[in-house]
């Protein structure tokens, strides 16, 4: 068994346009100042990081890693959740999506995901630039409007998607290979990847791929009324990131898991800051640190009721008291007999 590492915090919830949240060596001094050792960069926001050239030069990411030296913190991975959802989006989705993609691309489906393309495979060489193990991104959906069966699902529907889902992520996942990087896929809902069940689907179509892997949050399993534990004992040779994120499920006689389209302040299912909701962080460290996990604890804050600023001071000090220094030796090794072959068998009978 290995500890885990951290505490690190996703960046993507933070970074703004005034100081110290718009440049990476200043919203990396104040991570370092919260505690935190290591920084997930969103590799879409040019304020922090440019993708294309992490790609295309070592210098720049030797750079990129001084920088977070300089701090006293690591890069622990690169993120392309705003990418990979466009990889495959249903055309329902088509105008909420388009802002994700550059404005030359938008009002262009073909385009945008030729672009998003790219952009997983300008990540797998930065990744592998800058030294890293993991990647995260998001699946995209194409079955999504068709969560809920009804009307009636066509047969076959579910399986083209999947079987198209596979198509486009192949090559992306072969590149990710040649780079020797993991691509872990944050199951989460509004992607075709929301559970384990639609994850073993997507595993399947990609020929058990050794690079498709998962990212593990928590939080959307509970909104989800998913046995989160479990799910850890199920798919723990493929958990290679770990987000931290707390969420709450309160449902009422009005509401429940579909949330009667309210605000997220209003909804049975609500995201919190780590402590505050209903994750029992203590068994999920426990279980990662047991399966020997190889990731980092990265902050992701997400809470409609606490700020950001007081989530991200209270996430390091919260990882770190979760934090298990794995054990190094057996607790009853003090009572051990040592090895004796002709002993065991005595004790057996068998002599």
């Amino acid at each position: 068994m290995r500890t885990i590492r951290g505490p690190a915090i996703f960046l993507a919830q933070f970074a703004g346009d005034a100081a110290p949240f718009n440049s990476l060596k200043s919203i990396a001094a104040w991570a370092a100042k919260l505690g935190y050792k290591g920084v997930q960069i969103p590799s879409w926001d040019a304020r922090l990081f440019d993708l294309k050239r992490a790609a295309e030069s070592k210098a720049y990411c030797d750079e990129i890693r001084g920088i977070a030296a300089g701090c006293g913190l690591e890069i622990t991975e690169l993120s392309t959740h705003l990418q990979g959802q466009l990889v495959a989006v249903h055309p329902a989705y088509d105008a909420a999506f388009d802002g994700f993609a550059p404005e030359k691309m938008r009002g262009n489906p073909k385009a945008r995901q030729a672009w998003a393309v790219e952009q997983l495979l300008f990540a797998a060489r930065a990744s592998a630039n800058l030294g890293l193990t993991a990647h995260v991104s998001f699946s995209g959906a194409l079955a999504w409007p068709y969560i809920y069966p009804w009307p009636q699902r066509p047969a076959g529907l579910i399986e083209t998607a999947f079987d198209e889902l596979a198509k486009r992520w192949r090559p992306i996942l072969d590149a990710f290979d040649k780079a020797g990087v993991d691509l872990c896929f944050e199951i989460h809902p509004g992607e075709d990847l929301h559970d384990g069940v639609t994850f073993e689907m997507f595993l399947e179509r990609v020929g058990k791929h050794p690079r498709c892997n998962i990212l593990y949050d928590p939080s959307h399993f509970v909104l989800q009324q998913l046995d989160y534990l479990e799910f850890i004992d199920l798919y723990h040779s493929r958990i290679k990131m770990f987000h931290v994120k707390d969420a709450e499920f309160r449902p009422t006689g009005r509401q429940g898991v579909y949330g009667g389209y309210q605000a997220w302040v209003n909804r049975a299912g609500r995201f919190r800051s780590p402590g505050d909701g209903q994750v029992d962080f203590g068994a999920i460290f426990s279980k990662l640190t047991q399966y020997d996990f190889p990731g980092w604890a990265v902050l992701e804050w997400e809470c409609c009721v606490k700020s950001s600023e007081q989530g991200a001071a209270e996430g390091a000090p919260f990882i770190q008291r979760h934090t298990i220094q794995a054990a190094s030796r057996s607790f009853d090794d003090f009572a051990s007999s040592g090895a004796d072959q002709g002993a065991n068998r005595r004790m057996l009978g068998l002599e």
